[in-house]
Order: structure tokens, then C-alpha cells, then sequence
């Protein structure tokens, strides 16, 4: 008699490989930043018998001048308004200074972007304060100002990395310059350029919380009366707020980074 098989059929490849995908998912460090970033931003409160045990005497113990969700969607409107701005006059300079008709105003171009790296983001707030008024308008600037030099430098390093063997080939094809730009030299030089957005990205979200003290919304506002109260509580709240939400945007610039990586290996 045939001896019977074993119960369950052998898993087929697929199916393992959806598994794997699963558990790759759930043990992604980009996922648990993530939920406590938003388990955080949506139910700080959940803490406020570890705060009262930790800081006696202190009330309100959790930050509710402002909801942490409201806090943070000014914050992130800052920083995406500023870093947008610096990334389209970063790469648009890289480019300029690399082209025959640019390359004269390449030293001056790395010395202004050098001079706004330099230059304090407080100062930035206390020129423009007087000149635009308080709010989220000096912030924007300042950030903007203050994240030039990382995009502009990684721009034109990867603009100048295109290999000079694929600039003949592009030329061979019949290319003209701005084709070549778009179609080949941009492309290949997009993970250095991601790179120089990814640092003033996560620069820029650190540095946004000083708008707090000219009147903008952000993740600071809690630091900052914190200090103002003496309350301890607010500050650890926006400071944990800000270490969070850069962790997980570097995080995300990361892989976004590696898959244009192997795209342009590929």
C-alpha cells in the first residue's frame, strides 16, 4: 500500500516570500518611529500619570495650549515650505554654476551659501522680524537661508560625478545640453542631490522650533514656555516631538535614498 504523505502540502515559494516581506515589514525600525511618533502626537495625555510621579507639584503636567497634532502640522508646513524653496534654488544654482555660461560665478555662489550656513538663524529672525513682522514668515526665510549650502554643494558634486564617458555618449546620441541635463546627467546625480536635501531637511526641522520665539507654531512652542514656566514636562514633550519627527524623516530620506541608488546602479 502507497504510505500516505505528510499532512500539509510543502508551502510554495510565493508563499514564503510573503512571509518574509511580513516580517521584514514589522521589524523595520521606519515603522516603530513611526507609531510612537504618532501614538505620541495623538495621546501624550496616556503619560500624564508617569509625568505627575516624575514632576510633583507641576500643573498641568501635559502641554494643552495647543493640540501636539496642531503643533506639529504648522511645524511640518515650515519646514516643507523652507526646504522646498532651498531645494529649487539649490539645485537650480548647482546646475548654473556647472554649465559653460555659470561656471565664472562658482566661487561667488559656494561663498554666499557658505556665508547663510554661517550666519545664525536668530539673526536671520531678528533682521527680518522688524522688516515682515512676527509669525511664520522670518522662520520660513531663515530655514530657507540656512539650508542652501548642503543642497547646493551636493548638487554640484553630483552634477560634476556624471562620468565624462556618459556626457560623449549622451552627446553621441545627438543630445542637446538640456536633454542631456534631464535625461541623463540629473538622474545619475539624484541619490548625491537627495543627500544634500536629506541633511537640510533634517536640519531644518531642529532649527524650525526657534520660530516659537517670534510667534510661529511649531513643535518648540511647548519647549519654549516650558522654559518661560519652569516647566520641565513641556520641554521633554516638544523636545521628544522634534527628536522623533527627524529621526523618522532621515529614516524615510534613507530608503528613499538607497532604491535611487539602485536605480542608477541599474
Amino acid at each position: 500500500m502507497p504510505r500516505a504523505g505528510r499532512s500539509g502540502s510543502s508551502r510554495s515559494p510565493i508563499w514564503c516570500g510573503e512571509v518574509d516581506a511580513r516580517r521584514k515589514g514589522l521589524a523595520s525600525p521606519i515603522l516603530w518611529v513611526g507609531l510612537l511618533f504618532a501614538v505620541l502626537l495623538l495621546r501624550m495625555d496616556a503619560l500624564r500619570p508617569f509625568f505627575r510621579w516624575a514632576f510633583p507639584g507641576v500643573e498641568p503636567v501635559i502641554y494643552d495650549r495647543a493640540s501636539f497634532l496642531e503643533l506639529f502640522i504648522a511645524h511640518l508646513q515650515l519646514v516643507a515650505a523652507a526646504s522646498l524653496a532651498a531645494s529649487v534654488a539649490g539645485v537650480s544654482l548647482a546646475v548654473f554654476v556647472t554649465r559653460p555660461a555659470g561656471r565664472d560665478f562658482r566661487t561667488m555662489v559656494d561663498a554666499l551659501a557658505a556665508v547663510g550656513q554661517t550666519f545664525p538663524p536668530v539673526a536671520v529672525l531678528a533682521i527680518a522680524v522688524p522688516l515682515i513682522g512676527f509669525g511664520a514668515r522670518p522662520t520660513v526665510i531663515a530655514l530657507f537661508i540656512y539650508g542652501l549650502l548642503p543642497i547646493i554643494e551636493n548638487a554640484v558634486a553630483g552634477l560634476e560625478g556624471v562620468p565624462y564617458a556618459v556626457r560623449e555618449a549622451a552627446d553621441g546620441m545627438g543630445l542637446s545640453p538640456w536633454q542631456r541635463l534631464g535625461a541623463v546627467e540629473l538622474p545619475l546625480a539624484a541619490p548625491v542631490i537627495l543627500a544634500g536635501i536629506r541633511v537640510s531637511v533634517t536640519i531644518a526641522i531642529g532649527t524650525a522650533t526657534i520660530g516659537s520665539t517670534v510667534g510661529a507654531l511649531t513643535l518648540g512652542t511647548p519647549i519654549f514656555d516650558g522654559l518661560v514656566a519652569n516647566k520641565v514636562p513641556f520641554v521633554i514633550q516638544g523636545a521628544v516631538l522634534v527628536a522623533l519627527f527627524a529621526i523618522l524623516t532621515d529614516m524615510l530620506f534613507g530608503r528613499l535614498e538607497r532604491w535611487l541608488r539602485r536605480g542608477a546602479a541599474g
